[in-house]
């Protein structure tokens, strides 16, 4: 298998340069807004692009045929369940919920697809996906019938996301869920951070440039975003730019 997409997101950590990601749900990808939001990504172009839901009744591969032929950034699967896969994209982040204890989603829906994605030979990405308490029920909360991590209980975070370092994955990913009120606090980021030797991922409720650049500055090496480009696609040059001009700042920490 590849190892093109996780080569560069190593390469941008050790360069010190954050990451961010915009993430299209296929259900909420159709007619004039899709066409906006591609003449958007078209001039915006974020580093990564990430495809899925929760919840997905829309195709993913013609969204993300769609993507391929129009835009130019990685796109990676983001799947809410094995039925998701496609092997059209550039790569996968197979996920497993370890912050739940329900054996469907940490391996079960795994099994489900395991052998059509080796088969793929699309580059695939172990990632310990961690849902905090981002104010409100989330969609991968109710779906997955699980509880998120308080998001007062740094130590359960931190735990959590050193258990998946362990047990093999190559990505770290606290999620406050989709609409999330509030995103994960930067504090608890900060404490997961230095307790991890590989890259992490926040998403997540980040609404304003004040949320990235506070996920950023706590140590998000890759910030995803999502619902608030359903109702404000616009925001894309926003978030995409500011994650430029933070890069450039002399002496990143």
């Amino acid at each position: 298998m590849k190892h093109t997409i996780y080569r560069k997101i190593l390469l941008n950590r050790e360069a010190k340069q954050k990451m961010i990601a915009v993430l299209l749900d296929p259900d909420q990808c159709r007619g004039r807004h899709l066409v906006h939001l591609i003449s958007i990504l078209k001039t915006n172009v974020p580093d990564f692009i990430f495809v899925g839901g929760s919840h997905t009744l829309s195709s993913t591969d013609s969204l993300i045929e769609l993507l391929k032929e129009e835009i130019n950034s990685d796109i990676i699967l983001f799947p809410g369940n094995a039925s998701q896969f496609s092997d059209k994209v550039d790569a996968l982040l197979f996920l497993s919920l370890i912050s739940g204890r329900n054996a469907e989603f940490l391996i079960g829906q795994h099994v489900n697809s395991a052998i059509a994605i080796k088969k793929s030979g699309l580059e695939v990405i172990p990632t310990a996906y961690i849902l905090i308490e981002g104010g409100k029920t989330s969609s991968v909360e109710y779906i997955s019938n699980t509880r998120p991590i308080p998001r007062d209980k740094n130590e359960i975070a931190i735990s959590t996301a050193v258990a998946g370092e362990l047990l093999g994955m190559h990505l770290a990913y606290l999620e406050a869920g989709s609409g999330a009120e509030i995103p994960v606090p930067p504090d608890m980021i900060n404490f997961v951070k230095n307790n991890l030797s590989i890259p992490l991922i926040v998403g997540g409720g980040i609404k304003t440039e004040e949320d990235l650049k506070a996920a950023y500055e706590a140590g998000a090496d890759l910030v995803v975003i999502g619902n608030v480009f359903e109702s404000e696609p616009e925001k894309i040059e926003k978030f995409v730019q500011f994650t430029k001009n933070y890069n450039e700042k002399p002496e990143q920490d």
